[in-house]
């Protein structure tokens, strides 16, 4: 008991922890910090973000600030993607690398002007992050973790754009899918970001840690015509299954690469060289060990993490996210499958509770957005 109590004293907090406590969030230990899991219930706010709006704290994140002669040449030899391809106020998806082809972390690289750049990484990862891009620094780049500086906000869902315009002077439906500006909101200044893990529509706001109270329950209140929902981390979870976004530490590590993630589509191997880039090169010449697949359930179960997965009587592989997911109404998943089984339509077995029930291999994302939601 005393050594429960210890650890959940360390448990590191946002700026609106006591916000979430005040309002009645039921707060959960995720990745060394006390964050809330849910509101209202993981379906009630799954589905508020599918057809109205949800906002989310996501302050856990790591920011980084990278500036200087060097930091385009620094980001282009530790990510997989190719970041000279961005134009300023442009953001990017991708991997950050290491010598084997492993990917330490996935994030979001976004272009503030020319060698200037934000990157916003994994909480559980802020530190790993930090410690190894600052280990890969050669030229004049200067490194700063802007974490606790600022809050993160991500307002979710196809009523967003209604909600936050009001709030603002600037022309939210200029803002392209990834792509951000600076701009205020309600006075505050902020970086606007149309980002988001959910599938939806939707921006990241970041706002100056002293606002966040302020900024929240505004969004909050101008969003109560469009039935907005605060939203925790479970419904975060479930969104992004359901549209197929990765989550690190589970579908993917610093033992995966992203051709076996199914991420080739961020990995750039005429960029020029790159951590990893012989690796990748290699396997895509010679092809995958593995391959990471999207899955539903054909028997009534629901396969969780690290199930295991058969064909034939045969392990081959585990279950790297699983679900219910509340808009398509089904069970669903990630795993890791032979390249030879990685085929949609392929049949298989999950051991689940020491039964074996059958699912199928299904196309990824397993949830489109409606085009006319933008």
């Amino acid at each position: 008991m005393a050594s429960a109590a210890v650890q959940k004293s360390e448990l590191l907090k946002t700026a609106l922890n006591a916000t979430h406590r005040k309002m009645g969030a039921r707060m959960v230990p995720f990745g060394g910090w006390d964050m809330p899991v849910e509101y209202s219930g993981i379906v009630a706010e799954h589905m508020a973000v599918r057809t109205q709006a949800g906002l989310f704290d996501v302050s856990h994140m790591g920011r980084f600030s990278l500036d200087g002669a060097g930091a385009l040449g620094l980001l282009q030899f530790v990510t997989s993607n190719d970041v000279a391809r961005l134009q300023a106020s442009q953001a990017q998806y991708s991997a950050l690398m290491n010598e084997r082809a492993g990917i330490v972390d996935d994030l979001l690289v976004h272009k503030i002007a020319e060698e200037h750049y934000l990157l916003c990484v994994n909480a559980a990862r802020r530190a790993v992050d930090a410690d190894w891009i600052s280990q890969c620094i050669r030229t004049e780049v200067r490194f700063l973790n802007i974490s606790d500086e600022l809050s993160q906000l991500a307002l979710q869902g196809p009523r967003s754009i209604a909600i936050l315009q009001p709030l603002t002077k600037v022309d939210l439906s200029a803002i392209r899918y990834y792509w951000f500006t600076s701009g205020e909101v309600l006075g505050i200044g902020c970086w606007i970001a149309r980002t988001g893990y959910t599938g939806e529509d939707g921006f990241e706001l970041y706002v100056p840690v002293a606002e966040s109270e302020n900024m929240w329950r505004a969004l909050l209140e101008a969003g109560k015509k469009e039935s907005i929902l605060p939203c925790g981390l479970g419904a975060r979870n479930t969104l992004r299954l359901e549209a197929g976004f990765l989550l690190y530490g589970h579908d993917m590590d610093e033992q995966t690469t992203p051709l076996e993630a199914g991420l080739g589509w961020i990995t750039k191997l005429d960029k020029g060289p790159f951590l990893g880039r012989g690796v990748l090169e290699r396997q895509k010449k010679e092809g995958v060990p593995r391959r990471l697949v999207g899955f539903r359930m054909l028997d009534r179960a629901i396969a969780r993490d690290d199930a295991p997965v058969y064909k034939d009587g045969k392990q081959v592989g585990k279950v790297t996210s699983g679900s219910y997911v509340p808009f398509l109404k089904q069970n669903i998943g990630l795993a890791y499958l032979p390249p030879e089984l990685a085929k949609v339509g392929e049949r298989i077995s999950i051991q689940i509770r020491g039964t074996m029930a059958a699912a199928e291999v299904v196309p990824t994302p397993f949830y489109r957005k409606p085009r006319e939601q933008g």
